[in-house]
């Protein structure tokens, strides 16, 4: 080969190279050539009515991801003339749609994205990009789009020295050292990413806060990011630690009734806003898992919360006062702490606090009933607390699609109002009128080049935002948008892909924790099986204390003979869930201590389900590399080998999760493994063994 050949050869292979990096805004040049050819023919600049920050954000987006796609320059235009083949951008007032909606339609043969302010362009112009690159038909286009939840939040857990509690992709993007003096352009491509799925806000750091975030020092670090953001419609918020007023500021106490400490914080509000106008607000963990807050003051968290809201108040800041309360009680129901904690405090807060409640009344478990507070709080804004990063769905080398799992969540019928009070319409506030609306994810980001560790854990940030923006948007459509813009377009790999993602879930929960299990996991890192671990820091931080596993049967009895668990949802759930009978298997050992033969309307006895469940979805990860392995020719090399070799751990660790549990609870269930299952090939002791070689890393 000559040099120049040559040269010319590397070139391609490198421009065809994909890490990952640039997420689902991947313009290179649709591989639908007529596709590719209409869209050219019929887009040749862009032209907006006005200019700010934002509007050119847009405009920048809209250049940068049709020279991609399309192979040419698309050029600004000062004006508006008779040609046709513009993007025009105009702001223009419309009774449909609300500060942030957009509408997209065309006419004259050119295309409109109209809104009344910059932030409805600017997503907009994401939504005519995303057409663009899932190949819709643009020649009639019309979309009108509002976002149902007005605050949509990622949480960082994020550390001061660069670690990432639950964190399985690296690093911080945040590189606290450096700021406020160098900026990484990450943090661009980080905004940009989350406008194109209508993020508007972003919690820097971690819950477990420290208090070094309300110093001077800390907030000039935050300004920077702000400004950053801000073109992109980004509000930065911060997690506070509720002791602040004393482990910064000076004082004896924290005690949200003294004088001082609540002028404290009016002070440093005061501060922040001067430094950042349009900072967002606060979140706060208090008085769970020891962190401080004011019950340690004989206070409760009304008091706390509308201390800090008080605060906030002048600025038009808000306080997301978090719900993740429990007592150490091992006769007690972990599950139950939150509604007795919050529930008689409804109507009591401030105007401006949201009590922020995660998906289910334990901790992001594979599987949990809706959390029984989004039924119970008329008077108070409840938003929405998921988490993407994958504590407890095996780190960032399991592949889990979360969409099933959140819309299973946002579609639960609360009955609070009767018939159709969803979950999803008590966070939007429309089923109680809640002044405030907002949903947020834990983040699964981090410094890995590819930003989530697993390539298709990137699919579960893209599902925050979209349905952050549009809950009823399906997992089939959420999932075949993501593979289109990130992976391929070609319709056969498409598919496969999509169905891989679409079981993952259901795949996941079988091989971990079936029929409405919970809580097996290794102690401490939450990594692997560890079901028979009945010693440890708290009670309810064991295994033992949730699948009650004994000679009978399994499962955590929540009935009106238990722990009554069920009574905190409306009658008409607990008719179904309260029943064993009537109770859907997939919650079955959630809600009922069932026996071991307890025949199931499957045909098959409790155990003999349990085993077919576990060796199913282990099975089943089996498949999914079968299925991956013949799309190799459809996408990138590295993203497929990445995968592969991600799905073969994936199998690995299935294996291991379905021998410990079934020989674990073998030991008490004394019955056969059922055939046609084969044995396990190794003994619990040894399985018992691999779980301590992994807590010791």
């Amino acid at each position: 080969m000559q040099p120049i050949a040559l040269l010319f050869a590397l070139l391609c292979f490198e421009a065809k190279a994909d890490d990952g990096y640039r997420l689902w805004l991947k313009y290179d040049p649709l591989q639908d050539a007529s596709k590719r050819a209409s869209y050219s023919k019929s887009i040749n600049s862009v032209y907006a009515s006005q200019e700010s920050s934002t509007i050119s954000a847009a405009v920048e987006e809209l250049q940068m991801g049709l020279k991609g796609l399309l192979g040419k320059n698309i050029t600004l235009v000062k004006s508006m003339d008779s040609k046709r083949g513009n993007i025009v951008l105009k702001i223009e007032n419309n009774e449909k749609l609300s500060e942030e909606g957009y509408r997209i339609f065309s006419q004259n043969g050119n295309f409109y994205i109209s809104s009344k302010s910059e932030k409805g362009l600017l997503y907009g112009s994401y939504e005519f990009l995303r057409q663009v690159q899932t190949l819709q038909d643009l020649s009639k286009i019309n979309i009108e789009s509002n976002p149902k939840i007005k605050l949509r939040l990622l949480n960082h857990w994020d550390n001061p020295n660069g670690t990432i509690e639950r964190g399985y992709a690296g690093a911080s993007l945040w590189k606290w050292h450096e700021l406020p003096y160098v900026i990484d352009p990450r943090y661009k491509d980080y905004a940009r990413a989350n406008a194109s799925i209508g993020i508007n806000g972003t919690v820097l750091n971690n819950v477990n806060a420290s208090a070094r975030f309300m110093t001077a020092e800390y907030l000039e670090k935050v300004e920077a990011l702000a400004k950053v953001f801000r073109p992109y419609q980004i509000k930065v918020f911060l997690s506070v630690r509720f002791s602040a007023p004393r482990n910064v500021g000076g004082l004896p106490t924290a005690d949200p009734l003294d004088p001082q400490v609540r002028q404290w914080w009016k002070d440093k509000a005061k501060e922040i806003y001067s430094i950042i106008p349009d900072f967002g607000g606060f979140v706060v963990k208090a008085n769970s898992e020891g962190e401080p807050g004011p019950q340690d003051y004989n206070r409760t968290h009304v008091d706390g919360a509308n201390m800090l809201a008080e605060a906030l108040e002048p600025f038009n800041g808000i306080v997301m006062w978090r719900a993740f309360v429990y007592k150490a009680d091992p006769n007690g129901d972990r599950t139950k702490e939150a509604y007795y904690e919050f529930k008689p405090f409804d109507g009591q807060f401030h105007k401006n606090v949201i009590v922020q409640v995660k998906n289910g009344p334990l901790d992001f478990q594979p599987r949990e009933p809706f959390h029984p507070l989004f039924g119970a709080m008329p008077q108070t804004p409840l938003m929405m607390e998921f988490q993407l990063t994958q504590e407890y769905l095996g780190f960032a080398t399991h592949l889990v699609y979360e969409a099933p799992m959140f819309k299973e969540v946002l579609d639960a019928d609360t009955y609070a109002k009767g018939k159709g009070s969803t979950v999803a319409k008590v966070i939007d506030g429309s089923l109680h009128n809640y002044r405030f609306s907002a949903i947020c994810g834990v983040a699964n980001t981090g410094s890995d080049r590819n930003w989530t560790g697993h390539p298709i854990g990137q699919v579960n940030w893209y599902t925050l935002g979209r349905l952050a923006w549009d809950y009823s948007l399906s997992s089939e459509q959420i999932a075949e948008e993501w593979i289109k813009m990130t992976l391929t377009t070609q319709p056969k790999a498409v598919a496969t892909i999509k169905d891989m993602m679409l079981k993952s879930r259901e795949v996941m929960v079988n091989y971990m924790t079936p029929l409405g299990l919970h809580h097996l996991m290794g102690e401490g890192i939450h990594y692997g099986p560890q079901p028979w671990l009945d010693k440890s820091g708290r009670p309810d931080w064991t295994s033992t204390y949730y699948h009650r596993a004994d000679t009978i049967g399994l499962g955590f009895n929540r009935s009106a003979t238990g722990s009554n668990a069920v009574g905190l949802y409306a009658p008409e759930i607990q008719a179904v869930w309260g029943s064993e009978e009537n109770c859907p298997l997939e919650f079955l050992l959630w809600f009922h201590h069932v026996r071991w033969d307890k025949k199931l309307p499957t045909g098959k006895s409790l155990w003999d389900e349990l085993c077919f469940r576990y060796y199913g979805g282990a099975e089943e990860v089996k498949k999914m590399q079968e299925q991956w392995i013949p799309i190799k020719p459809f996408i990138d090399k590295e993203i497929f080998t990445d995968v592969l070799g991600r799905l073969q751990i994936q199998h690995r660790e299935a294996v291991w999760w379905r021998d410990a549990c079934v020989l674990y609870f073998q030991t008490f269930s004394k019955k056969p493994i059922p055939e046609p299952l084969e044995k396990p090939k190794t003994t619990l002791e040894e399985l018992k063994k691999l779980v301590l070689i992994y807590q010791m890393r």
